[in-house]
């Protein structure tokens, strides 16, 4: 009896606590995804850039100018990547520690602001240290005069990093700088100039570690209520804040307020009309794809807008911002000053999320062998 007793009890905690590497297996199969598309993005801008959204070339071949405005905006689109990482890494990230024991919760939080730094250095350090070995003063004069011959506005040529010293400095402050990332030397030494983002989610890991320490001592309803206004004070100020606290409020909803299931019931309305009441006196649901489907699509339909016909209005989100660092008043000079945080990709990953979260079907497609292996070899331990 008592041999029954304990393998109840060991049954009850693998219901309550599941294992990370089980049943989210979709959230590699997406990163494995971006994979994909991020390989597509720096092919596509270094040989054919007039293909790529908000490209620097936008007059091209005509096959290349449909291309752009068609297929770039869904699978190699910049913007869309970045927000991705960011709001993935804010997804994840945290399922460690909402996971463990009330005992274990100090010494997880500590362990991860701790090695938080480690496990990013060393894949950044050795990218750098093959840029610096591979990258000679003779090789960058070959890059820029096939810039020059192609006529390839998009394509830029990496710095040189001068000395080992220069070297060690970009790497150390690649995690030390909290504005300007991708004008850092660690930035523009790396081919693509895209290693910005590892920055970024650096700097928007440690805004996850100190919320998320708040999770298990305030109510449900106050986290998701409070997590509402740090994301429109977040987007206010133009900071990736707001796309990292949607991550964790959505990781904290999934593991703690049966998500899935609610969302599968649909969304009640609460009013108190017979229109939107049943026989019964219960309230009528709309089901979740509606409003999810609504972001997705908005978000979609502006980057296709920005993208096809009106390429002149991509940058007017960022007039409506604060300037961070540099003035008190509105970013008059979103240019050079903003980040790379926008509200239609916004729509997009949060409308695309919550049919993740809700749908197994779409689960299963993530979790296909392919995607999850090529997240397995991202940097999915990093992250």
């Amino acid at each position: 009896m008592e041999k029954f007793q304990n393998i109840l009890r060991q049954a009850e905690k693998l219901k309550v606590n599941p294992p990370t590497t089980y049943d989210q297996q979709y959230l590699l199969g997406f990163r494995g995804l971006l994979v994909i598309e991020t390989f597509l993005f720096v092919f596509l801008r270094t040989f054919v850039p007039v293909t790529v959204a908000v490209s620097a070339d936008p007059n091209g071949r005509l096959y290349q100018e449909i291309i752009r405005k068609t297929l770039s905006v869904l699978f190699w689109n910049e913007y869309y990547l970045y927000g991705a990482i960011i709001f993935l890494s804010a997804r994840s990230i945290a399922i460690p520690f909402i996971k463990s024991d009330a005992k274990d919760r100090s010494s997880r939080i500590a362990r991860s602001v701790v090695c938080r730094n480690v496990s990013l250095c060393f894949p950044v350090a050795v990218s750098l240290a093959m840029c610096k070995l591979a990258f000679s003063q003779k090789a960058l004069n070959t890059i820029f005069q096939f810039k020059t011959n192609t006529g390839n506005n998009s394509l830029a040529v990496p710095y040189f990093l001068p000395t080992a010293l220069a070297y060690f400095n970009s790497v150390f402050n690649i995690f030390w700088t909290s504005h300007n990332w991708s004008v850092s030397a660690g930035s523009t030494a790396f081919p693509s100039q895209t290693l910005w983002i590892i920055n970024a989610v650096y700097v928007q890991s440690y805004t996850v570690y100190m919320t998320m320490v708040i999770i298990p001592y305030t109510r449900k309803k106050w986290r998701v209520q409070g997590a509402f206004f740090f994301i429109v004070t977040a987007w206010w100020v133009q900071s990736w804040a707001w796309y990292t606290i949607s991550g964790l409020i959505l990781c904290d909803m999934v593991m703690n307020m049966d998500f899935q299931a609610h969302a599968q019931r649909g969304i009640p309305i609460n009013i108190k009309h017979r229109l939107f009441r049943r026989p019964n006196g219960s309230p009528k649901r709309i089901p979740v794809w509606v409003p999810a489907g609504l972001c997705l699509g908005a978000g979609l339909f502006m980057q296709y807008i920005w993208t096809a016909w009106r390429p002149d209005l991509f940058d007017k989100e960022y007039e409506y911002h604060t300037g961070l660092y540099y003035t008190a008043g509105l970013n008059v000079e979103y240019k050079t000053h903003h980040t790379a945080a926008r509200g239609d990709i916004y729509l997009m990953l949060i409308g695309f999320f919550v049919l993740l979260e809700t749908y197994s079907t779409l689960q299963r497609i993530f979790q296909n062998k392919v995607f999850v292996f090529l997240g397995r070899r991202s940097l999915s331990k990093c992250f």
